[in-house]
């Protein structure tokens, strides 16, 4: 990625992953993704904000030579994880003289992740709101911590109102320039699946952390992945919208079937709710990838796992769904289990406790023995009426 001039002797150095289809083996990335860095040229010092990761050792550097920089006093480490500070290692000793600004969790886990005590005494902790002078341009940091990991924090160049967030306000989304129209339909889809996988998890944070937003009121965002937000960019809207208390009137069913028995009780479910006008989006488990299913259920009042039974318990797919919803914390208000099994099942009490600490309603789950009949029909039917009513309140 070609360094570029976002304000005044402030550069964008980073490196784009054009190729990259998993982030953190977890993540699908169809749109690949960028590891974003910053360099804060003052009167008197340099500041670099977060590296990238080991791999891009030769890209990176080379961006810091176009700008003939030979020398760095200061690298701030915003987040420990190795997309962020994987070249600090190195950085240290191609600039001796430098010093390593962060905070004191953050301090730890670089101790700890790089093996760095022998150099420790090169490190200058900072507590919230600390200033730092390169001169004309000063460094104020913000301490962020549980809008993503223990550690985070933001980086302000004051005079310039720019602030660097790292991953918070990011998105998986290579691209060739530096600022994204925030109105194009694959870049948002981008940013809500990024908001799903990393932010969701910590939405009471988020909503938070908007507000400190409000408080510094920048001009320029500078994200640890993703394009560079002018303000006021939309995705600080769509941020309140996904992060806040009340979930939009949408049913999400995630279905897997063996046999067809499943299948057939998700159909009949799905086009009750259809005929009822209640928005709904219906999800092979087979063939959707955790990033559709992640952005899908940042919204939805209710959710519903369709699962024949496999020894007892769940689908593997359904538990991995399962487990997938526990860990983002969506806003979902209401929680359903349907589906079919031989000759014994627990499938509803092994879904159930799995997804208890969302505190969702757990409605009257639908599970019968064999193909649908009569009976079920009426139970999903008594079904869509409990989803109805609580979507009129919505």
């Amino acid at each position: 990625m070609a360094t570029r001039e976002i304000a005044d002797r402030i550069y964008s150095v980073g490196t784009i992953d054009w190729d990259l289809r998993y982030f953190d083996a977890i993540m699908p990335t169809p749109r690949g993704s960028s590891y974003n860095a910053y360099l804060v040229k003052g009167s008197e010092k340099t500041a670099l904000i977060d590296t990238c990761k080991p791999n891009d050792e030769a890209d990176f550097i080379t961006n810091l030579m176009r700008l003939d920089q030979h020398s760095l006093d200061y690298i701030v480490i915003d987040h420990a994880e190795q997309d962020h500070s994987g070249l600090l290692p190195l950085l240290l000793e191609i600039f001796p003289s430098a010093k390593v600004v962060t905070n004191e969790t953050c301090k730890g886990l670089l101790l700890a992740m790089h093996h760095l005590e022998e150099v420790e005494e090169r490190f200058i902790v900072i507590g919230d709101r600390d200033t730092l002078s390169l001169g004309d341009k000063t460094l104020k940091f913000y301490l962020a911590p549980w809008v993503h990991w223990p550690d985070t924090m933001f980086t302000e160049v004051v005079e310039d109102k720019v602030l660097f967030t790292t991953d918070f306000l990011g998105t998986h989304y290579a691209a060739p320039t530096l600022y994204q129209d925030d109105e194009s339909p694959d870049y948002l889809e981008a940013a809500k699946r990024y908001y799903a996988a990393i932010m969701m998890p910590f939405r009471s944070s988020v909503q938070e952390h908007l507000k400190l937003i409000d408080e510094i009121a920048p001009k320029i965002i500078g994200p640890s992945h993703g394009p560079v937000l002018r303000m006021s960019a939309k995705i600080i809207d769509l941020y309140r919208n996904w992060s806040g208390d009340s979930p939009k009137n949408l049913v999400i069913v995630a279905y897997v079937s063996m046999h067809g028995s499943t299948e057939l009780m998700t159909k009949f479910l799905v086009d009750d709710l259809v005929q009822r006008g209640i928005p709904v989006q219906q999800y092979n488990l087979l063939e959707t990838d955790t990033g559709v299913l992640g952005s899908a259920i940042v919204d939805a009042a209710t959710i519903v796992i369709a699962t024949p039974t496999v020894l007892f318990g769940p689908h593997p797919v359904a538990v991995n769904a399962a487990y997938l919803i526990r860990a983002l914390r969506p806003k979902v208000q209401q929680i359903a289990f349907i589906g079919s099994y031989g000759w014994g099942t627990n499938a509803v009490n092994y879904l159930g406790e799995m997804l208890s600490p969302l505190s969702a309603k757990m409605l009257e789950p639908v599970y019968i023995r064999g193909q649908p009949e009569e009976t079920a029909i009426t139970a999903l039917h008594e079904m869509a009426n409990a989803i109805q009513e609580h979507h009129k309140t919505l």
